[in-house]
């Protein structure tokens, strides 16, 4: 038997292998940290560079109201003008609007609070950002043939702007390309808690809003589900 110091020569191959492999998993460990931190900061990167290069748009965005698992027939319907300057948040034109009272209520409440969003005062607390959000890079996901990154996001304060859920971003880009989850508030009195699903698609170097839906329940009116969707973008970009 062969020995080093007091140590027998297998002991020594037993030590060395143990070592190089902790050393391996610890180098893998650092660079998967590093490439999630890279995810992350390509994402803030992203949205800030959205917030700050996108002047102005308008948009045309038709919201539909169904109740209680029926997706046959409308219960309301709304058709909005959107106007959005970054100066100011967004501002909406009704051009036509459907429905019982308290659906049409409903709607109205939707857009006060998203007007109320999307001011310059409150912007910067509703972005997907670190800031706002807790954010775990999940892994590599493909969407509609698209690569992408999915990242699990948890609020990091109780706010009416904020969800918990999942987020779909562009491989290269990092932009967002998908969101679902539950928002922390409902956008409305008479509905309660709402899912939230929500599209979107590059349109002048801009990740937009291509469709969304918000489904709720309440004692008050069963099942709501809202499908938005969103079209004739005009686009001013300009930086701040």
């Amino acid at each position: 038997m062969h020995f080093r110091g007091n140590f027998p020569s297998k002991l020594w191959a037993r030590i060395v292998f143990l070592s190089l492999a902790a050393l391996s998993g610890n180098i893998w460990s650092r660079s998967e940290q590093g490439a999630n931190e890279a995810v992350i900061s390509g994402i803030n990167a992203a949205v800030q560079r959205r917030e700050t290069s996108l002047l102005s748009y308008t948009v045309t965005e038709h919201y539909t109201v169904f109740r209680n698992h029926d997706e046959q027939h409308p219960a309301a319907d709304m058709m909005v003008k959107t106007t959005y300057r970054r100066d100011a948040g967004k501002n909406f034109t009704v051009v036509s609007l459907t429905g019982s009272l308290l659906l049409r209520k409903m709607l109205e409440e939707v857009l006060a609070t998203e007007k109320k969003m999307t001011l310059p005062a409150n912007r910067a607390t509703a972005l997907i950002t670190p800031s706002n959000y807790e954010m775990a890079v999940k892994g590599p996901a493909v969407l509609d043939g698209r690569n992408c990154i999915l990242v699990e996001i948890k609020p990091r304060r109780e706010s009416p702007y904020l969800f918990s859920g999942l987020i779909w971003v562009d491989a290269q880009s990092q932009a967002i390309v998908q969101l679902q989850g539950l928002a922390s508030k409902s956008p409305s009195v008479v509905t309660g808690p709402t899912q939230i699903f929500r599209q979107y698609v590059i349109i002048d170097e801009f990740a937009m809003a291509r469709h969304a839906q918000a489904v709720s329940n309440s004692s008050l009116l069963g099942q709501t589900m809202i499908n938005i969707d969103y079209s004739g973008y005009d686009i001013q970009p300009g930086g701040k």
